[in-house]
């Protein structure tokens, strides 16, 4: 990285304030992260930012005791009109590229969507949503963490499994470290991610750029053949499956993806 650097922005009537990094030079990409937040995932922004010009925003935090901005943020279709202000703020010009794991990949597919001359590729990683009704996600958050180690991670000992875990146990300790609004369903046993909204799947073939699906091969929570059910809903889309990865494959191949995902950015 040739360049670094930390943006904070305020929105939504300068109720919501969020912090974006930014490093890199060369076209701009914007990368929304997943349920985990953003510092699990720096080692693979960085391995981007070789090439791109990264933005990579936090989930939007708010004004202390604004209860009313914690509410009106908890569904995934408000961030999605958050993140659109947010590019407006950026001052990104479009087309960019967009890339997100997780649930950012679930937004990213919605906003390239809403707005598809915004976005000139989109690559998806694991995205949640459209999932059917065996999903086998759904059971997931019951297991302790000895038990999610082989199904997060090909290598469940492997140092990737190994950083992930170094998080806090305690629920209330992890939530505070964590993307908080998303953990905080975690704390209350509730499901980890928000409910996936079965709208998309009505307006997923919005999207008008070239997409890319990357998938861990040894994905045991969502299994690859998930993937292909995502891609043929979007024109020409098409999956990239990562070797010796499970659910996380940007975290335990980073580089493996990363370069998956330059490829496909660069055409």
């Amino acid at each position: 990285m040739t360049a670094s650097e930390a943006r904070r922005i305020r929105l939504w009537q300068d109720r919501i304030e969020t912090e974006v990094e930014i490093s890199g030079n060369g076209p701009p990409l914007v990368y929304l992260h997943g349920p985990w937040g953003l510092p699990p995932d720096r080692c693979f922004v960085a391995r981007l930012a070789r090439t791109c010009t990264v933005y990579a925003p936090r989930h939007p935090g708010t004004t202390p005791g604004d209860e009313n901005a914690v509410h009106a943020l908890s569904g995934w279709l408000d961030l999605m009109v958050y993140y659109g202000e947010l590019f407006d703020r950026l001052a990104l010009a479009a087309p960019f590229a967009l890339v997100g794991h997780s649930f950012g990949g679930l937004v990213a597919a919605e906003f390239a969507a809403a707005v598809p001359g915004s976005v000139h590729r989109l690559v998806l990683v694991d995205p949640v949503g459209l999932w059917r009704d065996d999903n086998p996600v759904k059971n997931w958050m019951v297991l302790r963490d000895d038990e999610r180690r082989p199904s997060l991670f090909a290598e469940p000992q492997g140092a990737a499994a190994q950083a992930f875990f170094a998080v806090p146990s305690d629920a209330n300790e992890r939530a505070a470290v964590l993307a908080p609004f998303v953990w905080a369903q975690a704390c209350t046993g509730k499901f980890v991610w928000p409910v996936p909204d079965r709208g998309l799947k009505n307006r997923i073939h919005r999207i008008a750029a070239p997409t890319l699906l990357v998938w861990g091969d040894s994905d045991r929570i969502v299994a690859p053949v998930y993937a292909e059910d995502f891609a043929r809903r979007i024109k020409g889309a098409r999956v990239k499956l990562i070797a010796n990865a499970g659910h996380l494959p940007h975290l335990e191949q980073s580089e493996a993806v990363a370069k998956a995902a330059l490829d496909f950015l660069g055409g």
